[in-house]
């Protein structure tokens, strides 16, 4: 009926060459309703005002709070669906659906679905005021943590979607945060290592273990055993190695997360220079290795050292992080 109306308006308009600014303005109100959604859609976890929320970052730049989750949790809540006011919402069906998706930024736009779940809400029908589904999904396998990388992000989603033949269908997102623990591995083995220019320089570094939680010290020390060429300085790097893709697709960032001056001047022949590094001010994650064929992301300590000339010289070694479980009090 409203269509209707809105066509002989129109048709008027164009045969007369008459319209007032009433005829404008009511022209412009249907139009602008005509792509409005039909209805409102929100989405409320059970236990939402009292679980933990982590900021995460969104495509345009912006923050948000996402409440957080672990594998095996069962997530349950409530979807309200509103028309609004004056609308009907006449549609094929109602269900929600649980998400974990992996993105590669190179091919935007297309999820790879690693878990899916589904819950149908209701049957086809026609909804004239404000309606609320309980839904639940029961001890949800969850096995990767959600990710925001430089080429690929892997993200778990409650996708709602109200089917409808005409108009399109109405969908909604809620993003949730997904993070596992693990207990402290046992066995860490300290890592020891030699490197050197031959007749030039040898130095023995050693750190105090090759895994490390998010928040943990890495100790160490570094013995000059052999100091035949200038030091200006030295430098530890944490870096980060994002690989995505797999064969000639595959693409590899590395950043650097933190970089700490560990010695300023020239050692000599059976100085040792001591390691001490916190983890804690720093945005990392575990080590991921191979998540469903798609990407890993591996984690190394760099030793760089100067030289008067400004020759730079390497020794990089992989750690392993992981993330161990808060104790709450």
């Amino acid at each position: 009926m409203q269509l209707i109306l809105f066509l002989l308006l129109v048709s008027y308009s164009l045969k007369t060459g008459y319209c007032d600014w009433d005829l404008n303005l009511l022209i412009m109100n249907y139009l602008l309703g005509a792509f409005k959604p039909a209805c409102n859609i929100s989405i409320t976890f059970t236990d939402g005002k009292n679980r933990k929320q982590v900021p995460i970052k969104k495509d345009n730049g912006q923050t948000v709070m996402n409440p957080l989750f672990q594998s095996q949790e069962t997530i349950s809540g409530k979807i309200s669906i509103e028309p609004y006011q004056g609308k009907k919402v006449e549609h094929n069906g109602v269900k929600v659906e649980l998400l974990g998706q992996i993105e590669m930024y190179f091919d935007r736009g297309n999820f790879y679905d690693f878990t899916s779940l589904v819950r149908e809400l209701d049957v086809p029908g026609e909804i004239y005021e404000r309606k609320t589904y309980p839904f639940e999904f029961s001890t949800v396998e969850m096995p990767h943590e959600t990710y925001n990388g430089v080429n690929v992000r892997l993200r778990y989603v409650l996708k709602v979607t109200v089917t409808r033949g005409y108009g399109g269908s109405i969908v909604e997102y809620q993003d949730f945060v997904v993070r596992n623990y693990v207990p402290l591995p046992p066995i860490n083995n300290s890592i020891k290592m030699e490197v050197g220019i031959e007749d030039c320089l040898h130095i023995e570094f050693e750190y105090n273990k090759s895994k490390y939680h998010l928040k943990d010290v890495i100790l160490g020390k570094i013995y000059f055993l052999l100091v035949r060429i200038k030091i200006k300085n030295m430098d530890l790097e944490i870096r980060r190695r994002e690989s995505t893709g797999a064969g000639a697709n595959t693409h590899v960032e590395t950043e650097t997360l933190a970089k700490f001056e560990l010695m300023d001047g020239a050692p000599v022949r059976g100085e040792s220079i001591p390691v001490r590094v916190f983890l804690t001010p720093y945005d990392l994650t575990p080590t991921y290795k191979n998540i469903n064929n798609k990407f890993s992301v591996k984690y190394y300590l760099n030793l760089v050292l100067v030289d008067e000339e400004d020759r730079r010289y390497f020794k990089q070694q992989e750690i392993t992080l992981y993330r161990l479980k808060e104790e709450t009090s």
